[in-house]
């Protein structure tokens, strides 16, 4: 058996292969720049640590087996999916109506605070098909079965997170630039019918995925 935790070019195929999938605009990605359009800088960061650590809790269900659970109970796995869609859905529409309220409320979109970003990016991320897809068709070819596992997804998983961060961050800050000129009645109505747009996209995005 190697003394490296990894095949060293099966590593540098991986990064590739997620530094491609990292940029690509998907759910999460999608979902990052509405956060940011609606909630700014720090949501975006607490968006990102939520869809991050649904990445952890889908490389621990890597490390137990996940393929094989897939295979056994695909329905379940369907179900999980189909209710993170709807839930981006709600939050789309949400936005939507936000943006049609009347003189008489508040002209500020509710901002909901850290713990609610976390919450709905981990949500957005544990549900997302790509999620499931690399863990079960991506990930396993470069897992060298002469080496022991615990390492190597070790490894994967710091390259995938880290190039998430990055991605998922950039794209937030994007939509968070146009928070500034939320003063603007008028740009808030088309802010908010855009953020709800791009949340129902995510929302499609994951079901045509299934």
């Amino acid at each position: 058996m190697s003394a490296l935790p990894v095949d060293p070019h099966l590593y540098l195929t991986f990064l590739a292969v997620m530094a491609v999938m990292a940029m690509t605009p998907g759910p999460a990605n999608i979902f990052a720049v509405a956060t940011g359009m609606q909630k700014g800088r720090a949501a975006v960061l607490m968006a990102v640590a939520g869809m991050n650590a649904a990445t952890l809790v889908w490389f621990s269900a890597a490390a137990l087996g996940l393929g094989a659970l897939v295979k056994a109970f695909p329905e379940a796995f369907r179900v999980l999916a189909v209710g993170g869609a709807l839930y981006v859905a709600w939050l789309g529409a949400q936005a939507i109506r936000g943006a049609f309220r009347t003189a008489a409320e508040p002209s500020e979109i509710p901002v909901r605070k850290g713990r609610s970003a976390f919450v709905d990016g981990f949500t957005v991320q544990i549900a997302n098909p790509k999620a499931i897809l690399f863990f079960t068709a991506v990930l396993p070819p470069f897992l060298d079965v002469n080496r022991s596992a615990a390492p190597q997804l070790a490894l994967f998983a710091c390259a995938t997170i880290g190039m998430d961060v990055i991605t998922m961050t950039a794209y937030g800050m994007g939509g968070a630039a146009l928070k500034a000129r939320m003063t603007d009645p008028r740009f808030q109505r088309k802010f908010g019918i855009a953020v709800g747009g791009l949340l129902l996209l995510a929302s499609v995005l994951i079901l045509v995925r299934l």
